[in-house]
């Protein structure tokens, strides 16, 4: 059956926090986050997911970054804590970057997210894309992309180990013959690399899932590389069948060099739905957000997602010009050159897509336009499921929840109720077995 994950926040569209169903500081309210997620819950949703930065837009045009929530929510760690004592079911995943954080701190994080929620945890494993978070964490400039997948292989190597410093049953909790854990099932890390050097153990007993879900949003050669070594789910930017198909075949066609089987990846690719009672009313819903958009918000989110490319001296209704490789996202800026060409776009029209769906694709139409579409692709062979990326929250959840998910639970695409307790029971993946660290 078909998986499905929503990113929650304000909503996709970069004006979503004009839409006048959506709450203007929905960026900052536990309370819109609880609500996404029990929405969420309600529809049978695998996973909530916080796609998540260490930084604000950037604050060098005030004038255009005043036009835009400076951040989409509040820490994502927190939130997800607090959404786990009012869900039961739903996975929480959370962007961690590995660029700025430490593996410690992260391997922690995750390991207590999974004990607070019964086993509902899930880390994005992420190089970082916004350079402006370098400034942040004492950096003069953001690291080449080759040194982020470099330090992102390493970081992951650890942090799967931190989370098998103990085994499932090394805490004894023997009153009478007073020990506490059993020493022969703790394990030191003692990993000494390039970028780290980590004695452990991990300070938190190993967690229900075993590891939290891992899931991995690249999809440079480099982070298909990462992701097949590392990761439970693939998040992906995919606008074409027959290139989603062979992103997928690629992909799940490196898993045998890791002694993995192609069922123990998910590729899900993000989709912005837009759903009417005709295909006249969802263009309604999708042109009224996108005349929100101020031309200059439009340009610097286009120039961001293209690897900050001032676009300023250009005709906004001209094509767009030859750009330098991208520092940031490469396969991002390569999807957007892509469908410039492709569509015969102008900097105005590509920035519409920008402010929409980050790349993502989007679909418009009835129930049963998106529910044919969603399956076409998923009889290709293009995706185990999506990831929704609505453009606006709570309504675009709910429209897909109440006019689509039906449509594919009566094809018998998607589930009637929770197969599980884990999200890795949900999405119907092993846990991980105890493993022996090798020397380091």
């Amino acid at each position: 059956m078909l998986k499905l994950g929503v990113i929650l926040d304000s909503g996709s569209h970069v004006a979503a926090w004009r839409h006048p169903d959506v709450p203007a500081d929905a960026a900052w309210s536990f309370a819109h986050a609880v609500n996404l997620a029990q929405i969420a819950e309600r529809g049978l949703f695998d996973m909530a997911f916080f796609a998540d930065s260490l930084a604000t837009r950037s604050m060098a045009d005030l004038a255009s970054a005043s036009l835009a929530e400076p951040s989409k929510h509040l820490e994502p760690m927190l939130l997800l804590a607090g959404i786990a004592a009012v869900t039961k079911h739903i996975g929480l995943v959370s962007t961690a970057t590995t660029t700025y954080y430490e593996p410690y701190h992260l391997a922690r994080f995750f390991a207590t997210l999974d004990h607070i929620s019964n086993g509902r945890a899930g880390w994005n494993l992420v190089t970082s894309q916004n350079s402006n978070e370098a400034g942040n964490f004492g950096q003069p400039q953001h690291p080449p992309r080759e040194d982020r997948y470099r330090r992102a292989r390493e970081f992951a190597h650890a942090v799967l180990g931190l989370w098998d410093s103990w085994e499932d049953d090394a805490f004894v909790y023997d009153k009478a013959g007073g020990r506490y854990f059993d020493p022969v099932k703790l394990q030191m890390l003692n990993h000494h690399g390039e970028e780290f050097a980590i004695r452990g153990p991990l300070n938190v007993p190993r967690s229900p899932q075993g590891w939290p879900v891992v899931t991995q949003a690249g999809s440079s050669e480099e982070g298909k590389a990462l992701g097949a070594e590392t990761a439970d789910i693939i998040f992906t930017a995919q606008n074409d069948l027959a290139t989603a198909v062979a992103f997928a075949d690629d992909v799940k066609g490196r898993l045998a060099a890791f002694g993995r089987d192609r069922s123990s990846l998910k590729v899900l690719p993000g989709i912005v739905p837009y759903v009417g009672a005709s295909r006249a009313e969802a263009k309604v819903k999708q042109n009224r957000l996108d005349a929100l958009i101020e031309p200059a918000l439009g340009l610097s989110v286009l120039s961001a997602l293209i690897g900050n490319v001032d676009l300023s001296g250009h005709d906004l209704d001209g094509p767009l010009p030859e750009l330098p490789p991208s520092n940031n996202s490469q396969s991002r800026q390569a999807l957007f050159v892509a469908a410039a060409r492709r569509d015969n776009l102008t900097i105005r029209q590509l920035y519409q897509r920008a402010c929409t769906a980050n790349g993502h694709r989007t679909i418009v139409g009835t129930p049963k336009d998106i529910a044919d579409d969603l399956e076409k692709w998923h009889r290709a062979g293009a995706a185990d499921g999506f990831v929704l990326i609505p453009a606006w929250l709570p309504g675009g959840l709910e429209d897909f929840i109440e006019q689509v998910v039906p449509i594919l639970q009566k094809r018998g695409l998607f589930r009637t109720a929770y197969e599980g307790s884990t999200l890795r029971e949900n999405l119907g993946l092993p846990r991980p077995a105890f493993r022996q660290h090798q020397d380091q």
